[in-house]
């Protein structure tokens, strides 16, 4: 293969019994508007046995996009590959592409320009799922810089984005291989708080995440260990970074309501109880630890009330509380000296030890809304009149 000079991108494919997935994944990156000459392949086949290997080797030998194959042992997850890939990149930045998936065509010349103009170091494509749900919420305006704390760019930290690839190497991020699940999340967490800034392009769809039909790839849901060690390994991380206050509360959002909260959910009711026993106590001292009223006054009252029996070791308040929630009642809403509460179970019980504030509904009550509104106005016709 002819060597070329630098790319703007590299793209790193890892690929493990990616057959008939590949195809499409390898089409998606030679139709990229942004030039064949910008861009370069570097393809990890994981010890695949359905062709996988041998059809990358073709593409390689064929494509107009410089491609460069690896063939090794299989790793047992995605971060190996992904390595193996970063070490071998020239480009300016990478893009972890999973062979399931594919790119819009005008993909890596929007992200790239993105990256350049802002002076950004982590660059978002709007992601939309084939098969499968993808999350929609940080996809709402594409801006330049978007703020990790109060946006909602910190709920998605899969690899599907666009590093710069003098950033990964400064600071010699990596992906975690010890990890089953959650290594993705903390590459990107390390690499939006270490960076020089996130940005979103959210007006064109850069991404398809595709959902196999043979349902391989998807992480397995049984083993709720893992999730724990994923949350409590983010949790670390973030805390290494943040001192304690609002900008850690913030980023703890995430993995209490992404990773911990459904381990307390409907799941429990067909659960034993020494599962529960269990993961109240793998969660234990994530919530000595991290749980604030920062981060807990930022939720909803269902999810704080839910977390707030994890915190307190409630078994089974925290069974009940879920039975109530499976009944989709509407609780009624308590105002008690210019608070509003919703009364959900438990709620003024000073038996169960659950405090009031954890039932309360932040934001303003009706009658300050309407004050404000009615200033609001006041001030539109004062405006007019002056005008």
């Amino acid at each position: 293969m002819t060597e070329h000079p630098s790319p703007d991108v590299t793209v790193i494919i890892g690929a493990y019994e990616a057959m008939p997935y590949l195809v499409k994944c390898l089409e998606s990156v030679e139709n990229q508007t942004i030039g064949a000459d910008r861009v370069e392949i570097v393809a990890v086949d994981d010890g695949s046995t359905d062709g996988t290997g041998e059809y990358l080797d073709a593409f390689a030998a064929r494509s107009k996009v410089p491609t460069r194959v690896i063939h090794q042992p299989n790793s047992g997850g995605p971060g190996g590959p992904r390595n193996t890939g970063l070490a071998q990149a020239r480009g300016r930045y990478v893009f972890f592409l999973d062979a399931d998936d594919h790119f819009g065509e005008e993909a890596l010349e929007r992200l790239v320009a993105m990256g350049d103009r802002a002076g950004t170091d982590v660059i978002l494509g709007r992601i939309e799922g084939v098969n499968r749900n993808a999350a929609k919420s940080m996809w709402g305006a594409t801006v330049e810089r978007a703020d990790v704390y109060t946006s909602n760019v910190k709920f998605t930290l899969s690899a599907q984005k666009l590093f710069r690839r003098d950033l990964l190497m400064r600071y010699g991020i990596r992906f975690d291989t010890s990890m089953r699940t959650g290594e993705d999340a903390l590459f990107t967490m390390e690499a939006y708080l270490r960076g020089n800034g996130v940005s979103v392009v959210a007006d064109y769809t850069c991404y398809y995440l595709v959902g196999r039909d043979d349902g391989k790839h998807l992480t397995k849901s049984g083993d709720y260990d893992i999730r724990f060690l994923s949350a409590r390994r983010l949790m670390e991380l973030i805390a290494a970074h943040e001192r304690p206050g609002e900008k850690r509360d913030l980023l703890m959002i995430r993995p209490f309501v992404t990773t911990l909260l459904p381990q307390f959910g409907h799941v429990l009711l067909r659960q034993d109880d020494a599962t529960l026993a269990h993961k109240l106590e793998l969660a234990a001292p994530l919530m000595r630890a991290y749980w604030t009223k920062g981060v807990a006054g930022r939720l909803k009252p269902q999810e704080r009330l839910r977390l707030a029996c994890v915190a307190l070791g409630k078994a089974e308040e925290l069974k009940a509380v879920v039975e109530y929630e499976r009944t989709k009642r509407k609780p009624e809403t308590v105002s008690r000296r210019g608070r509003r509460y919703l009364a959900l179970p438990y709620f003024g019980d000073r038996s169960a030890g659950i405090p009031d504030w954890v039932y309360e509904i932040a934001g303003p009550t009706p009658s300050q809304r309407l004050w404000r509104a009615a200033r609001r106005r006041a001030g539109a016709l004062l405006r007019r009149r002056k005008g």
